[in-house]
């Protein structure tokens, strides 16, 4: 077996400090990454089949080592960075010099107009540099309406449904798929392989600012990397449990 896509947090300090943070961001988060610990595990999973690598946190741009880890990595798989896009200004050069693969934006309040601007703002600025961009919308079902504007002022700026990812809030205020479909605008639109039902993909795990391996960015089913290593990675995910990261259908009764 070998993991086709990592996400690795590289760290979970975050100036935006949102509530629901599955990583728990805050101004003050740290890291036990070094780039040069990122890099060599990267290579070695790439040596054993692992295709892509996304970076992630908290936000990566706040990470000092992250554009040394982007250029030592180039031409070795596909890079891509989710970031909010907050320090998107500053670092865009840094950004076109290492060339990612693909840079996705985040949307984490669809009901504020300035953020929604920005973050169009911010894919125009990446697209005009040469660099592929998206979207990843966060959908609270109490905030549904705001989401679907939000979704429309993403397609009339020229940011299609095949560079958003609509991600649904996940712990409590969850949407329901039909209402993910009804944001999107009754339109074919990309969402998390668990829209539907909590699985594991075999293609794909999590790795935390700590060294934590898990099937998914939210659930509680963690392991420590004992090394390194791809090696080590596929003895930390074997026999790994995926704890569903929101309410079962009997909680949802009560």
């Amino acid at each position: 077996m070998f993991i086709e896509r990592l996400s690795i947090e590289l760290t979970n300090r975050c100036s935006k400090h949102c509530a629901f943070c599955y990583n728990r961001s805050s101004p003050i988060g740290d890291t036990n990454w070094t780039p040069d610990e990122v890099v060599n595990f990267t290579l070695d999973c790439a040596k054993s089949g692992t295709q892509a690598v996304s970076f992630g946190g908290g936000e990566p741009l706040e990470y000092p080592g992250l554009f040394e880890i982007m250029q030592r990595l180039q031409g070795v798989l596909f890079r891509s960075v989710t970031s909010n896009g907050l320090h998107l200004e500053k670092a865009l050069e840094q950004l076109i010099a290492t060339k990612p693969d693909k840079v996705h934006l985040s949307i984490h309040f669809p009901e504020q107009p300035i953020e929604v601007e920005r973050v169009i703002d911010g894919v125009k600025q990446l697209e005009a540099s040469g660099i592929r961009s998206g979207v990843n919308l966060l959908v609270p079902q109490s905030k549904l309406f705001a989401a679907a504007a939000s979704a429309q002022k993403l397609y009339k700026a020229g940011i299609g449904s095949d560079r958003i990812v609509f991600l649904p809030m996940r712990g409590t205020d969850t949407p329901s798929p039909r209402e993910m479909a009804w944001v999107a605008g009754g339109q074919p639109f990309q969402s998390m392989s668990c829209l539907m039902t909590c699985k594991r993909s075999p293609r794909f795990c999590a790795i935390s600012w700590d060294k934590q391996v898990s099937w998914c960015s939210y659930t509680v089913a963690r392991r420590p990397l004992k090394a390194l290593t791809a090696s080590a990675l596929e003895e930390a995910l074997q026999d790994l449990p995926l704890v569903f990261c929101g309410k079962t259908d009997e909680e949802l009764r009560i």
